[in-house]
Parts: C-alpha cells; sequence; structure tokens
C-alpha cells in the first residue's frame, strides 16, 4: 500500500459505493455509515468517531461539518463535494486526493483544512480552524 493512504469517513448523503469502490482499489480505508448500521447519526457523533479514528470526512454537507470541525484544535480534514453523480463524486474524490498528494502526504495535508472540490474539478484548500 502506498504512503498516500488516506483514511475517510464517506457521509451518509452521499453513496456507499464511493467507500466501496475506494476499498476494492486498494489505496484508501474507507468507512459509510449504511455499511456499519449507523445511518441516522447526528453530525456531532460522526465527527467525534472520525476524531476517534483519525479519518477525514468526505460530506456534501458543508454548512454543518465547516461548523463542528472549526470548533476542534485538531481535526483529520473534511473534504467537501459538490452535489453530482456517484460516479462523478468518485472521479472529483480521487482527483481530490491527488491533489492533496500533490502537496505531501495528504493524510498529514488535510489535517485542520478544507477541501472543497469543485463541480469544475476545481480544488480550494484552506485552513480550518
Amino acid at each position: 500500500m502506498g504512503e498516500s493512504r488516506v483514511k475517510l469517513f464517506i457521509d451518509e448523503c452521499l453513496s456507499p459505493h464511493l467507500a466501496r469502490r475506494l476499498n476494492e482499489e486498494g489505496e484508501h480505508d474507507a468507512t459509510h455509515p449504511r455499511d456499519m448500521g449507523r445511518l441516522g447519526e447526528p453530525d456531532h457523533v460522526v465527527l467525534a468517531r472520525c476524531l476517534e479514528e483519525d479519518r477525514a470526512i468526505v460530506t456534501e454537507n458543508a454548512v454543518d461539518f465547516r461548523k463542528l470541525v472549526a470548533r476542534q484544535e485538531l481535526h483529520p480534514g473534511l473534504i467537501i463535494l459538490p452535489s453530482v453523480s456517484r460516479d462523478q463524486s468518485f472521479c472529483l474524490l480521487v482527483e481530490g486526493i491527488a491533489h492533496l498528494t500533490s502537496h505531501g502526504e495528504p493524510s498529514n495535508v488535510i489535517v485542520n483544512h478544507v477541501l472543497e472540490i469543485g463541480r469544475d474539478g476545481s480544488f480550494t484548500l484552506f485552513p480550518l480552524p
């Protein structure tokens, strides 16, 4: 496994197919609440679990998670995808991880940062808090 392996939590607003496909390719460790019997958990519970497991959160739910991670002194990162098709989400997420990799070890680069991925494949990486 490459050193660019990233631990990801795929939010329930996104397809569990994303987590399965990332895991099948073997490069990343992705979980989805549907596969763990945890659908419907409040965002603060999701964040607590991601902090415990050192998983970056991948979501379309930018507003709520941005507020939650902004209150953390240290967090494993937030990746915000646009609302697009399942296949497009997968491609944009893979491109987003490649973008992080271009800045260093992606699981380190994303710590205390948000990566917003635009519908057009643009990337905005900024620190939070």
